[in-house]
């Protein structure tokens, strides 16, 4: 049962970050299909860090740099949407598209190139990163807590009081209602379609690095972060493009996803005989039905998606 929570409360940090970072982009009027791409950037420049620093290394200093540079990579790979969709216009969905494409292509080509170069006969694509990823776990009586899941819980609470409580929020969230309107009341539009989509790279970038760290210590990057990403925009629509309620649904979805990892511990999961994978696909077949019977009352912002034009009203 510990292994349960423990696992249900990590992939939920995951799913929640990722979904958030959704969140913003979308309430900018700007659709982020790419953040499956974003957490495969985040997490490549996250396990190299980890991969290049000496275990010995001072934990603070290890989980600093990690997630610093996770949230770099994840903004700069983020900027290439928000680029395409803001200033050409692009399609935003067939940019995303790319960037989920384009992310585990060039992680498994660097990550393969780096290996053979460090040793000729070792074509793979993993990054390993086994003492370092001590330095996020700390043990509190067999419940081994990641800093990960504090980390979602107040990205969780900033990100209702910045979307909520503050003026940057309403006027990002104005930006993606109607963005005619807030530029004829002197919002910058094209600097908060920016900012929604930096910050969805930023917590997408977290969240991928928080995924290859949840119980492995080393991560093959040709099977990319197994639609994670996709997984999220399903909480993220679930819950209404509203945190509170992205932060439940990511607990649910976590709790599904958890499942494939410890189901044998149960014994009578186990006597049910249902093979492994049937526990790995259970969380897609949840947001499938989800959003079946739920899809029809969403209410997404009402702009997304859509290139804003300064000169038409």
């Amino acid at each position: 049962m510990t292994l349960l929570i423990q696992y249900t409360f990590l992939f939920a940090s995951v799913l929640c970050l990722v979904a958030l970072g959704g969140c913003f982009s979308e309430h900018s009027g700007i659709i982020n299909l790419g953040l499956e791409g974003i957490m495969v950037m985040g997490a490549l420049g996250g396990a190299l860090t980890m991969s290049s620093m000496d275990p010995s290394t001072p934990a603070i200093i290890i989980v600093v740099a990690t997630i610093c540079v996770a949230i770099i990579v994840g903004m700069l790979y983020s900027s290439l949407l928000a680029f395409a969709s803001i200033h050409f216009k692009a399609d935003q969905t067939l940019v995303g598209t790319a960037l989920n494409l384009l992310a585990t292509a060039a992680a498994t080509v660097y990550v393969r190139a780096m290996n053979t170069k460090i040793n000729p006969d070792n074509v793979s694509t993993t990054v390993q990163y086994i003492g370092q990823k001590k330095a996020f776990i700390v043990n509190l009586g067999g419940f081994e807590f990641n800093w990960f899941m504090l980390i979602a819980v107040i990205a969780l609470i900033v990100s209702y009081v910045v979307l909520y409580k503050t003026r940057f929020g309403l006027r990002l969230q104005a930006c993606g209602e109607n963005p005619q309107a807030a530029d004829s009341v002197g919002i910058n539009v094209y600097k908060m379609r920016w900012a929604g989509v930096l910050i969805s790279g930023l917590l997408g970038g977290l969240g991928g690095i928080c995924y290859i760290t949840a119980g492995v210590s080393e991560w093959k990057f040709d099977v990319g972060v197994a639609g994670f990403g996709f997984l999220a925009l399903a909480v993220m629509i679930f819950g209404q493009w509203k945190p509170t309620r992205i932060g439940l649904t990511a607990l649910l979805f976590g709790f599904f996803r958890a499942l494939s990892n410890v189901y044998s511990g149960f014994s009578w999961l186990a006597a049910l005989k249902i093979p492994g994978t049937v526990y790995n696909m259970m969380p897609y077949i949840i947001s499938l039905i989800v959003l079946a019977f739920t899809s029809k009352n969403s209410r997404a912002p009402k702009a997304e998606g859509i290139p804003y034009d300064k000169g038409s009203r």
